[in-house]
């Protein structure tokens, strides 16, 4: 059970710092919102774990050059506020 609340609590983190950026990550803030939408309209769970792979497919996927670079500059933020212990 303690470890579920660290785990909302990462995420919480990790979401209070994209909207917390304001204008400076107002991008990568939209990648994010579009990426827990999908997440919950599919039906699974928005976990940190979940979010990295959403970000690594929607990468592998992207052919326009700013909108990659978006992706991976999200995806840099959300594994560098993700603990190493909850990406496995």
């Amino acid at each position: 059970m303690q470890q579920s609340t660290h785990i909302q609590t990462t995420e919480a983190a990790i979401i209070h710092h994209f909207r917390d950026a304001g204008d400076d990550l107002s991008a990568e803030t939209k990648v994010l919102d579009a990426a827990i939408r999908t997440i919950v309209i599919e039906g699974r769970k928005v976990t940190t774990k979940t979010l990295i792979l959403f970000l690594v497919a929607e990468i592998e996927n992207e052919t326009d050059v700013v909108h990659l670079d978006v992706l991976r500059n999200t995806l840099e933020i959300v594994l560098g506020r993700t603990p190493e212990s909850e990406r496995a």
